[in-house]
Formats: C-alpha cells, sequence, structure tokens
C-alpha cells in the first residue's frame, strides 16, 4: 500500500538517532482500513509533518516513500507520517 489511514497511538523516545533524524519525532501509529478498523499491527513512524500528535487521524507511507519525505531523503525509515487528516467522506 502506497498510502494508509493510520491513528496516533503512542510516542518513541530515542536517546541517540541516526545521522540526519535529529529532531524528528517518531510515533506508534495503527494502521486502519479505509473504514478506519485496526490494518495489521501499530508501526513506528517518523513525523514528516512536524505536527501529528496523539490520537490523530494520520496518512503513513512506507518504504522508500517514507525515506524521500524526510527532510534529509533516504534515512533509514520504514514508515513516515506525510499528512494530518481532517475529515473523511465514504461515497
Amino acid at each position: 500500500k502506497i498510502m494508509q489511514l493510520a491513528r496516533v497511538n503512542g510516542t518513541v523516545v530515542a536517546t541517540q538517532k541516526y545521522e540526519g533524524l535529529e529532531g524528528i519525532k517518531f510515533l506508534v501509529v495503527q494502521p486502519l482500513s479505509k473504514t478506519q478498523q485496526p490494518d495489521g499491527q501499530p508501526v513506528v513512524a517518523a513525523d514528516a509533518t512536524f505536527q501529528a500528535g496523539p490520537d490523530e487521524l494520520v496518512f503513513i507511507v512506507g518504504s522508500r516513500e517514507a525515506a524521500q519525505a524526510m527532510p534529509i531523503p533516504f534515512v533509514p525509515v520504514d514508515h513516515a507520517i506525510v499528512g494530518i487528516v481532517d475529515d473523511v467522506q465514504l461515497a
């Protein structure tokens, strides 16, 4: 999946980070289906928006797209938060 809804469940505190990830917040997110039901296991995502917080609905990307979403491209991240969702309407 290229882009997926997720809910922020918590934060991760890292005392040491890879060079290029300084100042980046890591959050625990629960991936969701389009009907906002849990879809798989929670993952850790780097917050490329610098604004996501507890219980917010967000967009996440994974793999290469996650690494490209960061301020310094291609740092080692598997998931990144790339947007905060205001509203979801299903047709």
